[in-house]
């Protein structure tokens, strides 16, 4: 019963900054992210990760194409990042939204999810990534 008023208990949330509008930005890159360095057990939380981005209604470009949009696609291009951050406390997947024009950070969305390491860590991790989605599609919702 403590475990699932403490999962209940864990905070996610997503910061949208306040000069911008999210409706203008249609494709999304992930970016610095090593996917392809990554280990092999880890890639199922990386196909979540991209399903979820995904999900925002943005349309998903590689990050090494994104030298062929145009400059009026540029404009409406979103850099994206994640990190993955594993205690016992809590998992926290974190999904930054960058401007690729200005740089600029717009959105940060935020999953956290515990266990207290009763059902492992592979569970923590996906709970958090359910989480950051469900975020994520309520913050663009497209």
């Amino acid at each position: 019963m403590s475990v699932l008023l403490l999962a209940a208990c864990t905070t996610s949330k997503s910061t949208v900054s306040q000069n911008v509008n999210l409706s203008k930005y249609e494709y999304a890159s992930i970016i610095n992210n090593d996917t392809y360095h990554i280990p092999a057990e880890l890639m199922e939380y990386e196909i979540q990760l991209f399903d979820a981005v995904e999900c925002s209604g943005l349309e998903l470009i590689s990050d090494a194409r994104i030298y062929e949009l145009s400059q009026s696609r540029q404009e409406k291009l979103l850099l994206v990042k994640y990190g993955v951050n594993v205690n016992p406390e809590q998992t926290v997947v974190t999904v930054n939204f960058i401007d690729y024009m200005t740089g600029r950070p717009v959105v940060s969305c935020r999953g956290a999810y515990t266990s207290l390491g009763v059902a492992g860590a592979e569970h923590d991790v996906s709970g958090a990534i359910k989480r950051v989605a469900k975020q994520i599609a309520a913050t663009f919702g497209k």
